[in-house]
């Protein structure tokens, strides 16, 4: 007998294990959109200008978190996070226009799940970068490349050119038209139907684009169901709205009082209805965990407030970009039927690289050390084994859209910079001869970050500083 026979039961008993294990583990689909604030939603926000059924219903059915954050105020930051589990400030995340931002054999998130038996399938906005090289040949380094199974999206925004649709790794119509740049009348020159000009695919329409990756995320459910396989499966779906251009179909024209993006937003909750309603006419959505969130913070001025009433940072500080809490800390929902108790609400403070060794505990997959280094397991505060009082990661750190790096401790948070760091006025400011370099707040008697007090607690400042040295060492 060869030494290959000899291997075979074995390898065949580990196969079965694998199976099985694949059949116990849930589907998961995981919805990111893209510049929601933490005050739109109804179920964070009562006074929220914005009707959002689909979303306040995934957190009547599941656990809402009050205090969890992107890891970075960016798009391209906040997905590099979330993908890999590592801090984006480790790594050139300016590389994305033309360079993949995910190293080869770098384990993610869906590299992760397919070890575990995991059918992956993305849909929607990328935004981590592709070895571009034309966009009529292949664009290597994207999501097939770093474990998902199939990929239909996008390269970055709607707003960002060149605009076109990218099956697994090639254009489906390169961008060979162009597109005149757009801005809308009575908001910012970086709101309302603002696009940059630039190359257009002819079979891409910029209003279209959101509908079309909800159609196709709703196909990829159903050709699952269809397979009737224990299999389970792994949909990312990262819509690339409420950012803009805001492009409202015409029924939610006026259904919010938020004007054109609250509209917008009104629409995007209706296409998370529509993917919801796929998963309970395939009789999956039992055995699905649900992860609801958003990339990053709001563009929506002080200006913005006053004039709709509505404060799409819900009480926060600032906006995208920003250091301030309403560039990064995010709604964040997960629903898991029969697993995580409906209604079920947590404090605790959690970042988008913390999906990755959740994921990996929840599925049995050994993580290494080396794995998602800024990853920590909640999956005990999911299943309502974890204290509430024993926070899940001792600290947080992360850098603005500016470079302000900041970290956090419990309840104290250091910025070191004045200003926002990001877009809100005034973004950075000298300080004057002898005085604070940085800023302090305690977020637990001060979360809106209206009262600086790293003057009355330089002992928090200096061991804060030490906890940010120590994070970021090489």
């Amino acid at each position: 007998m060869t030494r290959f026979q000899k291997l075979l039961p074995a390898l065949f008993f580990g196969l079965l294990l694998s199976s099985a294990r694949a059949a116990e583990n849930p589907h998961i689909l995981l919805i990111l959109v893209d510049d929601m604030g933490y005050g739109d939603p109804g179920c964070y926000n009562p006074e929220s200008k914005i009707p959002t059924p689909h979303i306040d219903g995934l957190a009547r059915a599941g656990m809402r978190f009050t205090d969890a954050h992107a890891p970075g105020p960016l798009c391209h930051m906040s997905r590099y996070g979330l993908m890999t589990g590592r801090y984006p400030f480790r790594t050139d995340v300016g590389r994305w226009p033309q360079h993949a931002l995910i190293e080869k054999k770098q384990t993610t998130v869906p590299s992760l799940l397919k070890t575990r038996g995991y059918r992956t399938a993305m849909v929607g906005k990328w935004h981590l970068g592709f070895e571009e090289d034309g966009y009529d040949k292949p664009l290597p380094g994207g999501p097939v490349d770093v474990g998902f199974d199939g990929f239909f999206g996008i390269r970055a925004s709607t707003d960002i050119p060149p605009y076109f649709y990218i099956r697994d790794r090639q254009a489906v119509s390169p961008p060979s038209d162009t597109i005149a740049a757009n801005n809308t009348d009575g908001w910012s020159p970086i709101q309302g139907a603002f696009w940059r000009a630039g190359g257009i695919a002819p079979d891409l329409a910029l209003k279209e684009v959101l509908p079309r990756f909800t159609r196709e995320a709703i196909s990829v459910i159903e050709s699952h169901a269809g397979k009737k396989d224990a299999q389970p499966l792994f949909l990312y779906l990262a819509f690339p709205a409420p950012h803009t251009p805001w492009l409202p179909d015409p029924e939610f024209a006026g259904k919010s009082g938020a004007g054109l993006y609250g509209d917008f937003l009104v629409m995007v909750d209706a296409m998370i209805g529509r993917v919801l309603g796929a998963l309970e006419k395939a009789e999956m959505a039992n055995d699905t965990l649900v992860v609801f969130t958003s990339d990053n913070g709001p563009v929506w001025y002080d200006a913005d407030v006053e004039r709709f009433g509505h404060d799409s940072s819900g009480g926060l500080r600032g906006m995208k970009a920003d250091a301030w809490e309403g560039g990064h800390r995010m709604p964040f929902i997960v629903r898991w039927p029969g697993k995580v108790a409906p209604g079920a609400v947590s404090d605790q403070t959690l970042c988008f690289t913390d999906l990755l060794a959740t994921f990996a505990a929840l599925t049995g997959y050994p993580r290494k050390a080396d794995e998602g280094p800024d990853s920590y397991d909640f999956s005990k505060v999911l299943l309502g084994t974890q204290p509430a009082e024993t926070p899940v990661r001792p600290h947080l750190a992360m850098q603005s859209g500016g470079g302000f790096m900041t970290v956090r401790e419990g309840e104290w948070k250091l910025i070191e910079g004045l200003g926002s760091g990001g877009f809100s006025e005034p973004k950075k400011v000298r300080p004057k001869p002898g005085e604070p370099t940085a800023q302090l707040f305690d977020l637990k008697n001060d979360p809106g970050e209206s009262m600086d007090v790293t003057a009355v607690h330089p002992e928090i400042v200096a061991r804060l500083r030490a906890t940010l040295e120590k994070i970021t060492r090489p």
